[in-house]
């Protein structure tokens, strides 16, 4: 067994503009909170919600997609952990007691309510360790400041994450915003199987932190038979404004267009532009390789009134709606 295995070190997948993207949205959401908390409490108070809140930055803006990100789970993990400990505070004199009460039933009641979320550990303990002045506000210490930092956060989480459209949040906007923009497809094909190596690459191209969930899996899968679809595409025979399809069932489908790519062409690493012109993510402008575009594509397809039809055997693939 490797040691990185044996502590669980995960291999990241994200490159350097998503790491920087998370940093950058972390801050902009601590920056709210701090500015919120701080109409409500003392300085000793702002401290305190900054740490809560502040591993709900994390998950936030590194997974936003994550089931322990999305609003149910921050609104409502803060806010019966936030109950939880005020109780504890005013039924158990005996403050280690308190603490550890808080925290071990602050887990239950979110087990219970379906929103459980790392940070409302946090919160429960902080209304007992939080001194005299968190004390003093009594359950107002649920509205101001926990709930009115953790809503300042989701909203800093939507307005940001919404200008990159790989991470929309919450995962219902991102699913939503993908159904609004399909188009009709053809009917669904057998799936292929897809090696290991094609997982590896399409864990690689998603360039994010992935939480395992219905939505990331099909994601996965779709990308895995992409790279492992042993009739590509050669990558040297790429034309501009030639159109492309993935080939894919429902949601999958997508038909780009070539609009710009390096020339001479040099290598299968030199870049192109296009921009997809029917079904999933309409009207995404976005660059690749040409060996990465290659491995995407199925077959050249040409448009002929509301139909995409295949260049090499003029069979339809798709009607737009």
């Amino acid at each position: 067994m490797k040691l990185a295995t044996l502590f669980g070190l995960e291999r990241n997948k994200t490159d350097h503009l998503e790491k920087w993207v998370s940093t950058a949205g972390g801050m902009a959401g601590m920056l709210a909170v701090v500015a919120v908390s701080s109409q409500f409490v003392d300085i000793t108070g702002v401290v305190l919600v900054a740490g809560s809140m502040g591993s709900s930055a994390v998950l936030l803006f590194a997974v936003p997609h994550g089931p322990l990100s999305q609003p149910w789970a921050v609104l409502g993990g803060h806010a019966v952990s936030s109950v939880i400990g005020v109780a504890c505070v005013q039924w158990i004199p005996d403050t280690l007691l308190a603490a550890s009460a808080a925290v071990a039933l602050a887990i239950g009641g979110m087990h219970y309510l379906r929103c459980i979320h790392p940070p409302g550990g946090a919160t429960a303990l902080g209304a007992v360790v939080g001194g005299e002045s968190i004390h003093a506000l009594g359950y107002q210490y649920v509205l101001t400041p926990i709930m009115a930092s953790a809503v300042a956060m989701l909203l800093v989480a939507v307005v940001f994450n919404f200008a990159f459209p790989w991470r929309r949040y919450p995962a219902s906007l991102a699913n939503w915003y993908k159904n609004k923009n399909r188009a009709a497809s053809h009917p669904d094909k057998r799936a292929d199987p897809v090696s290991d190596t094609a997982l590896e690459s399409a864990l690689t191209s998603m360039n994010r932190v992935i939480d395992i969930s219905g939505h990331d899996l099909k994601e996965i899968y779709a990308l895995a038979r992409s790279y492992s679809r042993p009739d590509s595409i050669d990558p040297m025979q790429l034309t501009v404004g030639q159109y492309y399809t993935n080939d894919e069932a429902e949601d999958d489908w997508q038909v780009r267009q070539i609009i710009d790519m390096a020339s001479p062409t040099n290598s299968t690493r030199d870049k192109l532009i296009y921009k997809v012109v029917g079904g999933k993510s309409l009207y995404h402008t976005d660059t690749q390789t040409r060996e990465e575009f290659s491995r995407w594509a199925s077959c050249p397809v040409l448009q002929n009134k509301d139909a995409w039809l295949r260049i090499e055997a003029t069979d339809k693939i798709a009607t737009q709606t």
